[in-house]
Parts: structure tokens; C-alpha cells; sequence
């Protein structure tokens, strides 16, 4: 479903120059779950960024269901990421002025749908992460957990061919964090292909594939070797 060649970031300014990516290419199948590892200014948001049409690549080519997306225009970028991708934030990013229900539905009220099926998607997507009946609650009178659980169901509810999770649990204490990954990896035994960027080892190793940046080099591990070399440098083994 994804396909990216030779892909390449670089930032350059009146006097530095940064190569943020190194040359990479990358094949993401239907359904793949993927965790993203490496050391805190590595490239992993950038690289993701890159995926989600945040960024454009100084080179390369990047395939999205078969359509070469990088030559889109912004409007085109914009469509895209509103019907197949969907986006899940470290800090939740949740509108503050706004209900849970009204913060599920914004990404819906760029489609041309009607109410009724409006409704009926953002009630599905609240009720698969166990918050339909916190509808009518704002963002602060939820939990840490409860947020970012809205936030999976905005980034949900439109039904996209991929989900990418930037640090989904970063904010969050252990007992939360495995509420949300239980949520994710249903979603993924569901189909949905998702791809998540993170610090914890521990959530890292129950992806099925592990791709590791270090430097601005991409380098995909087997979750094996990942969990082997993890153990070794943190004295377990």
C-alpha cells in the first residue's frame, strides 16, 4: 500500500547544512503494525512527517495505493491526508473550546457527508475506544488516557488506509499507556496498518517489524534482534 525509493531530508540554512534522512526506501503492506525506535533527534518525526505528507522529501519517489503522491499540490495533500491518513499526537492536540464528539467530527466536516452519517462514524469511533459516553465532556475534564483516546477516535474516525502514532503514549503512566497500545493493536488485528514512533522498548517489541533510525539512517531490525540488542545494552542479559 506504501511504497517509498530512494528518499531523502535535508535541511539547509545561510550556514549549516543538515542531512536529516539519509537515502531510504521502504515497503509498508496492508495491515503491517510497525514501530519506530531511535535516540531523541534521530529523524523519527521527520520521517513521519515525511509519510504523512507533513514534509516534502528533497528526492525520491513515494507510492500511496499505487499514486505518486509527492507532486500533489497542497489542496491535493490536504485531501489525502484527511481520507487516508490518520494522525494520532504525542500532546493529543485536542481543541480545548470544543466537545469529544465535536473533536472526533472535525476531520469528517471537510467530507461532503451527510449529518446522519456523520453522527453515525463519530459514535462508532468513540465507542470502539470506550468513550462514547464522555461525548459531551471537554477535552479537561478527561484524563491523560481519556484524551488521547479521543485523539485515536478523531484520527479513526474517517476509516484511513493508515494510522501513524507519534509517541501515542509518551505523556501517559505505564497503566494508561497499555490501555492505549491494547486500543492500537485491535485496531491493527482489525487491518488497519499502522506505524508508530517510540521510546518504550517494551511497546516497540510487540510491533511486527521494527525500523530503527539512527543519524538519519534508516535501518529496518527483525523485532528479535531489536529485543536481543535492547537487552544486551541495557544490562538484562
Amino acid at each position: 500500500m506504501l511504497s517509498m525509493s530512494e528518499v531523502v531530508k535535508s535541511y539547509t540554512t545561510d550556514t549549516i547544512h543538515t542531512q536529516a534522512l539519509q537515502p531510504f526506501n521502504l515497503d509498508i503492506q496492508q495491515g503491517d503494525f510497525i514501530s519506530v525506535v531511535g535516540p531523541s533527534g534521530a529523524g523519527k518525526t521527520t520521517f513521519l512527517n515525511i509519510i504523512g505528507l507533513l514534509e516534502v522529501p528533497c528526492y525520491g519517489r513515494y507510492l500511496l495505493d499505487g499514486e505518486s503522491v509527492l507532486a500533489f499540490s497542497d489542496k491535493q495533500k490536504a485531501r489525502l491526508r484527511n481520507t487516508k491518513i490518520g494522525y494520532i499526537f504525542q500532546s493529543f492536540n485536542l481543541i480545548p473550546e470544543l466537545n469529544i464528539y465535536d473533536n472526533v467530527e472535525v476531520p469528517l466536516r471537510y467530507r461532503k457527508l451527510s449529518a446522519k452519517l456523520r453522527k453515525h462514524r463519530v459514535l462508532c469511533a468513540l465507542e470502539a475506544v470506550g468513550l462514547a459516553s464522555r461525548a459531551d465532556h471537554k477535552p479537561h475534564q478527561l484524563s491523560g488516557g481519556q484524551q488521547q483516546r479521543a485523539a485515536i477516535a478523531r484520527a479513526i474516525v474517517g476509516n484511513p488506509s493508515i494510522l501513524l502514532a507519534d509517541e501515542p503514549t509518551g505523556n501517559l503512566d505505564s497503566t494508561k499507556s497499555e490501555e492505549i497500545m491494547s486500543i492500537l493493536m485491535a485496531l491493527n488485528r482489525q487491518g488497519m496498518t499502522l506505524l508508530m514512533v517510540t521510546h518504550d522498548p517494551t511497546l516497540a517489541m510487540r510491533a511486527q517489524r521494527t525500523i530503527e533510525i539512527r543519524d538519519g539512517i534508516l535501518k529496518e531490525r527483525s523485532v528479535k534482534h531489536y529485543a536481543a540488542r535492547w537487552r544486551t545494552e541495557s544490562g538484562l542479559s
